[in-house]
């Protein structure tokens, strides 16, 4: 599975974007995707995943309620709409795909991701 970040870009605090991440490959489909990001100087931190048929959805705390993850029809492009943006949302973004056999609790942990798309650098003027 190959994954293709795109969608970020500067954008003032306040403002929203919409992050694709794009899957290719036969099983594409099957995968649960998550989003993750990272700030410099910072560790990886969870943002949102979803489930590979789209039925479950988990956003880290602080983050729901301005973030939402959904998938497209042909479960092969997941997307992160991004709204209320602040300065501290400054990252990049990084998709990635698991096994769907990840329980509930495991999706946002890192490890349980296998295939990791290369990133998309967000930058929030305050």
């Amino acid at each position: 599975v190959q994954l293709q970040a795109s969608g970020g870009g500067l954008v003032q605090a306040g403002g929203s974007l919409r992050l694709s991440c794009v899957g290719s490959g036969r099983t594409s489909s099957g995968y649960n995707t998550g989003w993750f990001r990272q700030a410099p100087g910072k560790e990886r931190e969870f943002v949102a995943a979803i489930r590979w048929n789209g039925g479950t959805t988990v956003y880290a705390d602080a983050l729901e309620g301005r973030f939402t993850i959904s998938r497209d029809r042909t479960k092969t492009t997941v997307y992160l709409q991004m709204n209320s943006l602040k300065a501290e949302d400054t990252a990049v973004y990084y998709c990635a795909a698991g096994t769907t056999r990840t329980i509930y609790s495991m999706l946002g942990v890192p490890s349980s991701y296998e295939h990791w798309g290369q990133g998309t650098m967000v930058t929030v003027s305050s």
